[in-house]
C-alpha cells in the first residue's frame, strides 16, 4: 500500500467513527435549544425571584418559589419604553416603574401606556436548575 491509498483510507476510516459523535453533538444541542437553564432553585427561593438579564433564553423574570407548581417566567422588558418591569407579589403583577404599564400573571396588558403583552417562559425546575422555554412572544 502506498502513501496516497494509505492516507486516504486512515482519513475515510476516521470521518466515518466521528460521524456518530458528531450527529449525537447536533441532537443535544436541539435539546438545550428548549429548555435553558437559568440559575439554581436555592436563588429562586431566597428571593422568590431571579432576575437574569442576559441568559441564553433572554431576559428573563421568574417568580415563585420551586416547591410550588405556580412558577411564572416573563420576559422582564417593558414593551412600552424597554424599561425592566418589577413584580408585584400582593397585587399578583408586573408593574413599570418608568410609566406605570402594568401586566397580568401571563403577561397580557392591565394597564397602559403599552400596548404588547410581554413574552412568556415556560418555566420548570430539574434537580437543583431552574429551566425556561419560551412560548410567545
Amino acid at each position: 500500500m502506498n502513501r496516497r491509498d494509505f492516507i486516504t483510507c486512515f482519513g475515510v476510516g476516521w470521518v466515518a467513527s466521528c460521524l456518530p459523535l458528531a450527529l449525537a453533538a447536533c441532537s443535544s444541542q436541539k435539546i438545550s435549544k428548549d429548555w435553558e437553564a437559568i440559575g439554581t432553585s436555592g436563588e429562586l427561593d431566597k428571593a422568590g425571584q431571579l432576575l437574569v438579564p442576559k441568559s441564553p433564553a433572554g431576559s428573563v423574570l421568574v417568580v415563585g418559589k420551586s416547591s410550588g407548581s405556580n412558577l411564572i417566567a416573563v420576559n422582564p422588558t417593558c414593551t412600552h419604553a424597554g424599561c425592566t418591569v418589577v413584580w408585584k407579589a400582593e397585587a399578583k403583577k408586573f408593574a413599570c416603574p418608568c410609566h406605570g404599564s402594568e401586566y397580568g400573571i401571563d403577561g397580557k396588558v392591565q394597564k397602559g401606556p403599552a400596548s404588547r403583552p410581554l413574552s412568556t417562559y415556560a418555566v420548570k425546575i430539574e434537580g437543583d436548575s431552574v429551566l425556561v422555554k419560551a412560548v410567545s412572544g
